[in-house]
Parts: C-alpha cells; sequence; structure tokens
C-alpha cells in the first residue's frame, strides 16, 4: 500500500502526517501504522502519526493522533501546529481554522510562512502542591488541559539545564505511572532562572523524553502564571528541540512556534500489514 506523507517537526517533535479523507484507514489501522512506521532505523522514524480526516460537527478538519505505541492521544499542541500547516499547505483549511481534536476545539492560526499559533485546550483540572511520597521535597503540580483531559504533571527540578536525561528518567517513569493518576501523566520538570523558564518533557506513549511537548509547555507555563513566578507575555520556554511561546491570558493558552517540513513523500515500507 502506498501511503503519500508528510514527515514534520515543531521544536523536535516529529510527526507522520497523512491525509485520511483520502485513505479512509480505520481507527485499528492507524493504530498499526503508527506502531510500524515510528520506528526508527526499521522503517521512518517518528514520535507520532497524525491524521486529518473529516469533521464530525462545524471544525475544519479532525485531528486524528497516534502515539509511536499504537495508543491515539485526546491532542498534541505541537502536533496542532504542524497539522494545520499541512491543512494549510493542501488547501483543506485557510490561515484560521478551527481543528476538532478528542480533547475538543482547537483554533490555530497561520502567522507566517512557518510560524503557527494554536489556542491549546483550557485547563479543566488543577491540583497545586501534590504529595509525592517517594520524594517529598518535590514541588509538583497537576494540569489537565481538555475535556477528556490531557493529564500533565509539572515537577520544579532544580538545576535542571546541566541534570543528564538519563539521571532523570528513573524517577520520570515513576511519576509517569504513579498509581494516584489513572491514566497516567505527561511529566514535566521544569527550572526557573532569571525568567528563563527550561522545560524537560517526559511523553506518555512515547514512553521517553521527547525534545518538544506542546501542551506540556503549556501546562507549565500555566502553573508558573497560576503561582505568580513569571510576568512576562508570552512565556519564553526553552525545550531540548527550541523555543515555545505560551501566551496565558486568565484560562486560555496560545502555543507559537515554528514548523518544519522535512520529507514529502510515499510510504512503501514492505513489511507494513494494515
Amino acid at each position: 500500500m502506498n501511503i503519500p506523507f508528510f514527515k514534520m517537526q515543531g521544536t523536535g517533535n516529529d510527526f507522520i502526517v497523512i491525509n485520511n479523507m483520502e485513505l479512509k484507514l480505520s481507527g485499528e489501522q492507524l493504530a498499526q501504522l503508527a506502531k510500524r512506521v515510528c520506528q526508527h532505523r526499521i522503517s521512518v522514524g517518528s514520535d507520532a502519526v497524525m491524521a486529518v480526516d473529516f469533521p464530525e460537527h462545524t471544525g475544519d478538519f479532525r485531528m486524528r493522533f497516534y502515539n509511536a505505541d499504537g495508543t491515539e492521544a485526546e491532542m498534541c499542541g505541537n502536533g496542532a501546529r504542524c497539522i494545520a500547516r499541512y491543512a494549510y499547505e493542501k488547501g483543506l483549511a485557510k490561515e484560521e481554522m478551527t481543528i476538532e481534536t478528542v480533547a475538543g476545539d482547537v483554533q490555530a492560526w497561520r502567522l507566517d510562512e512557518r510560524l503557527y499559533k494554536v489556542q491549546l485546550n483550557e485547563p479543566t483540572t488543577v491540583a497545586f502542591d501534590c504529595e509525592f511520597s517517594e520524594n517529598p521535597e518535590l514541588v509538583i503540580d497537576y494540569v489537565e488541559l481538555g475535556n477528556p483531559g490531557i493529564p500533565h504533571l509539572v515537577v520544579h527540578y532544580p538545576n535542571l539545564a546541566t541534570t543528564e536525561l538519563a539521571d532523570l528518567r528513573d524517577l520520570a517513569k515513576k511519576l509517569r505511572f504513579w498509581e494516584k493518576l489513572p491514566k497516567g501523566a505527561n511529566v514535566n520538570f521544569y527550572e526557573l532562572t532569571n525568567q528563563e523558564v527550561i522545560v524537560r518533557t517526559f511523553e506518555r506513549g512515547v514512553e521517553d523524553f521527547t525534545l518538544a511537548c506542546g501542551t506540556g509547555s503549556g501546562s507549565t507555563a500555566y502553573a508558573l502564571r497560576k503561582r505568580q513566578l513569571i510576568e512576562q507575555d508570552p512565556i519564553v520556554l526553552n525545550v531540548l528541540g527550541g523555543v515555545l511561546k505560551v501566551e496565558v491570558s486568565d484560562q486560555a493558552l496560545n502555543l507559537i512556534g515554528d514548523t518544519n517540513i522535512v520529507i514529502e513523500g510515499i510510504i512503501r515500507d514492505e513489511d507494513l500489514v494494515l
């Protein structure tokens, strides 16, 4: 089966993007596709597969998002920016568009050729100063975006900039699968120095650190603003893949960042079975 695709990345989150309005793959097939083609070395390699699909109500299109392990996610901020550009480039949407996601509708705007802004799903569940018995000194907040919510832990971690990811991985896994959280969570470690925010995110579904997480950056910015730890707007966050900006206005979160079309081609993986 030949599958036309874009490979795109936004601050290091990379995605395989397809038009399911044409391919008409089922949810099960999309999950199988993701599990195969997201694998590095033996296939295309990516954090996730995103499919543009027919809208179910008044949106311009529906965004279907499948992690590398085949699980379907509620939404992805960096993915939304990339799929917005894909839709614009393919003539499926105009410069301002509405994207339907599992977590709710998302507005998106084309700011220039590569720069896109998306309005993240609003925080629906928030808890500050969550107590983690294995390390009670950690300052941990919990933020869910959208409904059903995308779960995030926001964890203050001193000296994050000089800490190796390998030294964080065991803690990240424990928090990712914390028994208090029925859905688990993306784990966002942050350090704030001189109004500079450094973020490192361990993502569920990928089950490792990624170069960026849009909803994680939005959740981190929201927690910092609510704690009155930072005043600048937009809040600038330094992630492994570059820089993201988050506008915070009460409950509204707008994510701004670069998009990059890396490859346009055809997937012809001879070991792919759908």
